[in-house]
């Protein structure tokens, strides 16, 4: 997805503010963080939204899922964390790669996130 501005940060074309990366999946703050700890986890293979999985992501959403508690604990999250996917537009959905967000570090966190 050559317009993709994930796409463009997993190729390294836009830098971004990495906590994570292997073969699968990119970690990165967020640049307009909701809370102290504001992480997205994306998968380096473009899906658009999660209306775009099929039965054959399951495994890669399964380590997404695994991934997202023990990159929660390294970035400082000992008391809990907010995690949100927003799907398509109504669901506030903005960049159409499929992403995760992580979010910590106050009392109150927002329950929908309207960027990235």
């Amino acid at each position: 997805m050559e317009e993709c501005i994930f796409c463009k940060i997993v190729q390294g074309e836009i830098p971004a503010n990495k906590v994570f990366e292997d073969q699968d999946f990119v970690a990165f703050h967020d640049i307009h963080p909701a809370a102290p700890v504001h992480f997205l986890l994306i998968p380096k293979r473009h899906i658009s939204s999660l209306y775009d999985v099929s039965e054959a992501d399951q495994p890669l959403l399964g380590k997404m899922l695994w991934l997202i508690p023990q990159l929660a604990k390294e970035q400082g999250c000992v008391n809990g964390f907010r995690t949100i996917i927003n799907t398509g537009r109504v669901g506030g959905q903005e960049v159409l790669h499929l992403h995760i967000h992580i979010i910590a570090g106050k009392d109150r966190l927002p329950t929908m996130i309207h960027h990235g």
